[in-house]
């Protein structure tokens, strides 16, 4: 299982139809919502999906400390 977290930038291997690779994570879970860099797009996809499609992690969130 990746560690994704919400805010981190990912790259898929197929291009949205826009053009664009990079998408943003806007909800985790089962199911996570992603966010197109390049037109804004937001799609469903299930964990197991994405985590097939991942090319690379461009940038994590620092997780807040603790308090």
């Amino acid at each position: 299982m990746i560690p994704l977290q919400v805010g981190d930038i990912i790259r898929l291997r197929k291009p949205h139809p826009c053009g664009s690779t990079d998408w943003k994570v806007m909800r985790t879970g089962m199911d996570f919502r992603i966010q197109c860099l390049g037109c804004q797009h937001q799609a469903w996809i299930p964990r197991v999906k994405l985590e097939r499609q991942i090319k690379e992690i461009l940038q994590k969130v620092e997780k807040p400390p603790e308090i």
